[in-house]
């Protein structure tokens, strides 16, 4: 295995996690991960100030991700082609 191969799959894993994670903290209709540690408190100004870091850092993770599968795709050994 090359060291590029080794760094994209670990790139691809980390992101995967970070957007599986970020998107859970996302909340829903009232429901969600970030209602919870938010409890029952009413929306203030911080709160929409990080809903929208918490959108851009779960864009940037799902950018990263993409990013990661299509280097993935152009750098896995095809092995297994028939001529």
């Amino acid at each position: 295995m090359s060291p590029l191969l080794i760094i994209t799959i670990i790139v691809w894993a980390l992101s995967a996690i970070a957007l599986i994670v970020l998107v859970l903290l996302h909340s829903g209709k009232g429901t969600g991960l970030s209602e919870t540690f938010g409890g029952g408190m009413q929306t203030s100004v911080g709160t929409g100030i990080i809903e929208k870091n918490l959108d851009r850092i779960t864009i940037v993770s799902a950018v990263i991700f993409i990013a990661s599968l299509i280097i993935f795709m152009l750098i896995w050994p095809s092995a297994g082609t028939l001529s």
